[in-house]
């Protein structure tokens, strides 16, 4: 395997996480409906009228498109710019991990001390990978 296919297996997990999380709401949604939970003029302007079952979803749907970028454009840069490297894959590998146990959280029983160690332990490896790729790019070259 090469470094450019490890560093980007996690990332084609992760997007096939956020589609298949994309599915999910898509289904609590029509069912919220089609049971009657919810209305469709206050949900027409208004997200946060649908029931805590569905906001779960659709909250961690939403969270797949903030902390991921920073994520995405490191490995990206990363590859781009020649400078990709196990350590780099490794991070990555936390990283999802700790979405995948997020959602995982989020999305069940949603015990936030439990979900925020998740989010904290994938923050801190993004930043690690910044790190990382900021001492490649600017000091070790």
């Amino acid at each position: 395997m090469t470094i450019t296919q490890a560093l980007l297996a996690p990332v084609i997990l992760h997007v096939f996480m956020t589609v298949a999380l994309g599915i999910c709401l898509g289904r609590v949604r029509f069912r919220a409906g089609r049971n009657k939970e919810v209305r469709i003029e206050d949900i027409a302007l208004n997200n946060k009228a649908w029931p805590d079952h569905v906001l779960k979803f659709s909250n961690n749907f939403d969270s797949q498109f903030q902390v991921p970028m920073l994520w995405y454009a490191a490995c990206g840069l990363m590859l781009v710019t020649g400078l990709a490297d196990w350590l780099a894959v490794a991070l990555s590998w936390v990283f999802l991990a700790s979405r995948l146990m997020h959602s995982y959280i989020h999305t069940g029983a949603n015990v936030v001390i439990n979900r925020f160690r998740a989010f904290l332990t994938g923050f801190i490896a993004v930043i690690a990978l910044w790190l990382w790729f900021a001492i490649r790019l600017y000091l070790i070259g």
